[in-house]
């Protein structure tokens, strides 16, 4: 992997990764950052999964964001579409987050409104740690209970719908501040009507996905543009690795 900008870099470490992308040293507030593959024409799937646009490469900057969070947000839809279960990681990666400060392993946190989620399902059974389940007011409580009985955390945050800025509040009330957003879609969207990404790290693969694909960004509009700034550019395989920060953050 080489990096062409902030500085020419023909073998990127995981020292020069970990200082790249790392989370201000002490942040105030829940500090977002956002993790997306788009295919060159700017897919974010292809046949529903990301799978088919990764690349080695992309997985190593996928993993390093998990090591350096405290938590990693990511929506129902894409929970139930990537199989999800509950954070994985190696003694060398554990041995970088307790050198960071960070817990053992990151928990996950699912965005679902309506807490449509299987107790049963891989986050629960195949996890070190609980999911938290970011939901609403109006999801039926029964359900509520039967995902707070299986071990979840059990967020609340808005009435008919999430309200993002209630559940970072959550997770902020919880220690979790270094929030690692691996979408899908619509959270992502959301998350830009609302302001709140910090950071948007976006893998684009030499691939034409075509129509008919999920773009990395769907839902409501923002009200304005916000403008970033290119913080830097890996590439490896005809892959480019950017990486954006709002400015100010």
């Amino acid at each position: 992997m080489r990096m062409l900008w902030p500085e020419a870099i023909d073998e990127v470490s995981d020292a020069d990764l970990e200082r790249l992308y790392g989370y201000p040293e002490q942040p105030g507030k829940p500090w977002v950052q956002v993790n997306f593959v788009s295919s060159a024409d700017g897919a974010a799937t292809v046949e529903d999964k990301s799978e088919g646009l990764s690349h080695p490469a992309d997985k190593r900057i996928f993993l390093l964001g998990r090591d350096l969070a405290d938590v990693v947000l990511v929506g129902a839809g894409t929970a139930r579409a990537e199989q999800y279960r509950g954070a994985r990681v190696n003694e060398e990666r554990r041995a970088r987050r307790a050198r960071l400060g960070l817990s053992p392993v990151p928990p996950i946190a699912v965005v679902s409104g309506s807490a449509r989620i299987e107790p049963d399902c891989p986050l629960f059974t195949d996890t070190e740690v609980p999911p938290i389940i970011v939901t609403t007011e109006h999801a039926p409580a029964e359900r509520r209970a039967k995902l707070s009985d299986a071990g979840a955390d059990i967020v609340i945050a808005g009435e008919q719908m999430v309200e993002l800025p209630i559940a970072l509040a959550e997770l902020d009330r919880r220690g979790l501040r270094r929030v690692n957003c691996e979408g899908g879609p619509h959270l992502f969207g959301e998350l830009i009507a609302e302001d709140l990404v910090d950071q948007l790290c976006l893998t684009i693969a030499p691939v034409l996905a075509g129509a008919g694909a999920n773009r990395i960004a769907m839902g409501r509009n923002a009200s304005q543009g916000e403008r970033l700034d290119l913080a830097s550019l890996l590439l490896e395989d005809d892959f480019t690795m950017f990486r954006y920060r709002k400015r100010g953050s």
